[in-house]
């Protein structure tokens, strides 16, 4: 394809903010993966880890690979629900809050320094499109199963 799509430009886009994440997290000893799922714990109340999974849109297998290397560098640890027994609870230790906290910081700077190279006026649009475009998949707009008899 000689032009720029949109599935191009996000790929590519993607891959370079993800590239980036991942440098800046070798200096905090972590990932791009372990930040994001530091992230995603709430830091007061814990997470339980059904809900973890689809809120960070990852599939439970890698989700449990990350979950496993978080508990043994001590970042989380896992307690029963007391509202549900058979679930279970994530929560951030002292060293998980401190790991997530970096990971805040280097997700903010990012942010700041796009704001400053981007118009008020130019990011609503990017924020307005990518809207549309989750919309679209969200509601199978853009692709329509059809059945073959």
């Amino acid at each position: 394809m000689k032009d720029l799509t949109i599935d191009h430009a996000l790929r590519a886009t993607w891959q370079a903010v993800s590239k980036m994440y991942n440098e800046e997290a070798k200096n905090y000893g972590l990932t791009m993966a372990i930040g994001f799922t530091l992230l995603s714990i709430d830091p007061k109340g814990g997470t339980p880890s059904t809900t973890l999974g689809p809120k960070m849109g990852m599939e439970a297998t890698s989700l449990s690979r990350i979950l496993k290397t978080l508990e043994q560098r001590e970042y989380i640890i896992r307690k029963r629900n007391p509202k549900d027994g058979r679930g279970v609870l994530i929560f951030l230790t002292p060293l998980g809050l401190e790991k997530r906290e970096e990971s805040k910081e280097v997700v903010l700077r990012f942010n700041d320094v796009v704001k400053e190279h981007v118009s008020e006026q130019d990011l609503d649009g990017f924020f307005k499109t990518m809207g549309i475009i989750n919309k679209l998949i969200s509601d199978k707009k853009i692709y329509i199963k059809t059945t073959n008899n």
